[in-house]
């Protein structure tokens, strides 16, 4: 089984410019942001090169140039990145865009924001989906609510794992947030997982100027 990891960085970063001008700070996208003495889209790349993947790309789009300049060059070759053309499309469409630049049969999807998300909860989603009984018809993700075998994808979103080419095919024609089609592969019979974070902040996006500050805590 071959995995790779795609991370959509492609954003419009719009709640964030607007938090920052209500508090008065410098106008910064959440990506290139400081932490852990690097930027949080450097983070999350470090998080998920350290886990057992084949294969990672970063997905851009809205603020490409800034974010590129902010990477160091020692991702070169270890990262692949494309950006969007166009750029401005929905998430579902920049996640169809990096899966189809990788022929791994599983892909981790993880969305750059995620810079709290540990190694080792990554390697639990993948593990779990070796593990599965049928390993095509599974997506193992970050729990919201409950652990384990799942009544519901009410809520959810990434990190996951699925299958790539089953997972493209409900991407294709779709651009949307990745809730509505993780409801609508969950109706379509496919088995999910629920893995429970290392810790709380795990669970936390940056979205706003209040989500960073709480993961500086």
């Amino acid at each position: 089984m071959s995995f790779s990891v795609v991370i959509t960085a492609a954003g419009r970063n719009s709640r964030m410019r607007r938090d920052q001008i209500s508090r008065g700070v410098s106008l910064t996208n959440k990506l290139v942001l400081p932490f852990n003495n690097k930027t949080v889209i450097e983070t999350t790349i470090d998080n998920a090169l350290s886990c057992d993947i084949d294969e990672c790309i970063v997905v851009l789009g809205h603020y490409s140039d800034e974010i590129l300049n902010a990477i160091s060059d020692n991702y070169k070759h270890q990262v692949k990145f494309i950006i969007n053309n166009p750029v401005d499309v929905g998430l579902s469409t920049s996640l169809y865009n990096g899966l189809s630049k990788t022929t791994a049969e599983f892909t981790l999807c993880i969305t750059a924001d995620q810079p709290t998300v540990t190694t080792k909860t990554f390697n639990k989603l993948i593990k779990t989906t070796k593990e599965s009984e049928n390993p095509y018809k599974t997506i193992s993700i970050l729990r919201r609510k409950k652990t384990g075998l799942l009544d519901t994808a009410e809520g959810l979103g990434m990190p996951f794992v699925a299958p790539r080419k089953n997972l493209m095919k409900y991407l294709e024609n779709e651009n949307d947030n990745l809730n509505p089609i993780l409801r609508k592969i969950f109706k379509d019979g496919y088995t999910f997982y629920g893995i429970k974070e290392e810790n709380k902040k795990e669970l936390i996006n940056i979205n706003h100027y209040e989500d960073y500050l709480k993961l500086l805590d």
